[in-house]
């Protein structure tokens, strides 16, 4: 179960739809964003229900994450603040680029405990279609203030205008989580993405659904 756990709690710090993997791009000047996505892993199992709003204010991306995990008829509910900064490589071609991404997370339903985590996204652009994103940072889990580091690899792939296919290894809380799936544009601000994981030594297995959409605030 904890696997299981890890594996769906560690999605909802994240800006890059329900992957763990992030990217160091941001929303353009003027423009938001929500994403949302639910997610089942394990036998037990567990359930995740994630939404999390962004909007781009002045040089930075600002958000709010809200998580509902589910387990054996437990729910936890969690949210906080998320801040954004690419501070290398802003243009959308440029062949590398680099940010980093700061978020605390309460628990909302027992006492407001905290925690949060610290993330520098890379990506390396080697090909129009072809990107490859890297993770380093750490986590600080809530209650306890335990650190513990987090990392990992994407690949992204553009197979046309519509659809992207993406693989990552990443670890999280001491746990690594193998993930494959696809990004599905509905529209040139509208898209799903759905993707199958494998976390732990177990092989735990586990399955998300989200939907993202950007929109201009003004």
């Amino acid at each position: 179960m904890l696997a299981a756990s890890c594996s769906l709690a560690s999605l909802g710090a994240q800006a890059a739809g329900h992957f763990d993997v992030d990217d160091a791009g941001t929303l353009d000047p003027g423009q938001c964003q929500y994403e949302t996505w639910w997610g089942r892993t394990g036998t037990e199992p567990v359930t995740g229900f994630h939404i999390g709003p962004a909007c781009r204010v002045g040089p930075v991306e600002l958000g709010l994450n809200f998580d509902r995990l589910s387990v054996e008829g437990v729910h936890t509910v969690t949210g906080g603040p998320q801040i954004k900064w690419n501070f290398l490589g802003q243009a959308a071609d440029a062949p590398f680029s680099a940010a980093v991404s700061m978020s605390t997370v309460s628990d909302l339903r027992r006492g407001g405990r905290m925690g949060g985590q610290f993330v520098v996204p890379l990506t390396w652009r080697p090909t129009s279609s072809l990107q490859v994103h890297a993770n380093v940072g750490a986590d600080w889990a809530l209650g306890t203030g335990v650190r513990t580091p987090r990392g990992g690899v994407a690949v992204e792939w553009a197979w046309n205008d519509t659809v992207s296919l993406i693989a990552e290894r990443s670890k999280a809380a001491g746990v690594w989580t193998s993930r494959i799936g696809g990004r599905f544009s509905i529209t040139p601000l509208i898209s799903v993405d759905v993707s199958a994981s494998h976390s732990g030594p177990r092989g735990v297995r586990g399955f998300v659904i989200g939907l993202n959409h950007e929109f201009t605030w003004k």
